[in-house]
């Protein structure tokens, strides 16, 4: 074999390595909609004895779009496009990261004990939440924007309380910006839920939903 094949022969080898190292690479970024509480919106443990506020929320309704670990964003002053982001990714599907976020938020906002995912107390009702992401846009470098519609309902009571909630974040370049700015959107609508439940339970004659 001449030096000019082997040559051409490594180059071939370097490039073949090189395509497959790129093909078995991981998405290097994953993202959480998980925040932590604010220490003036922490509700105070419940009193020694007593049965704790108990919530349950079902699995989150989102639009088959965004029901993927991927992060999807919507391109700089674009209305049709999206991107689908295999590198920057969700710890886990965006609907479940929804979900145990909103949970979370609300319970620690109430003081209340989750029992979405089982645990469920015998001895005390469960006011039951059914949330509905109706959009949910994000701009690198722009906005991210999210509708929420829910139902409330204590589970032994007939009353179903019907609430909605909007809410944007300006946000900075790039994918970690981008995700912040999802957290707090998503924080300020468990925030918006808690206070429906307070004020539901502070009212039993009310019809309408309040925040």
């Amino acid at each position: 074999m001449t030096k000019t094949h082997s040559r051409t022969l490594l180059a071939g080898i370097a490039v073949l390595a090189a395509l497959a190292a790129g093909c078995a690479s991981k998405p290097d970024s994953y993202y959480t909609l998980a925040s932590s509480v604010p220490a003036d919106q922490i509700a105070a443990p419940a009193a020694s004895g007593t049965v704790p506020l108990a919530i349950e929320l079902a699995p989150v309704a989102v639009p088959e779009r965004l029901a993927r670990p991927q992060m999807v964003v919507r391109k700089p002053g674009g209305r049709v496009q999206v991107e689908v982001l295999e590198q920057h990714r969700w710890a886990s599907s965006f609907e479940n990261e929804l979900r145990d976020a909103l949970a979370s938020g609300i319970a620690t906002r109430l003081g209340a004990l989750d029992v979405s995912k089982g645990g469920r107390p015998n001895v005390q009702p469960v006011w039951r939440i059914a949330a509905q992401l109706k959009q949910f846009d994000a701009v690198d470098g722009g906005r991210v924007e999210a509708a929420f519609s829910w139902t409330l309902r204590r589970a032994d009571e007939p009353r179903t309380l019907v609430c909605s909630f909007e809410a944007g974040e300006p946000v900075g370049t790039g994918m970690d910006a981008v995700a912040q700015g999802a957290q707090r959107v998503t924080a300020a609508a468990a925030a918006a839920m808690a206070r429906s439940v307070a004020a539901a339970r502070a009212n039993p004659s009310a019809t309408a939903c309040a925040l």
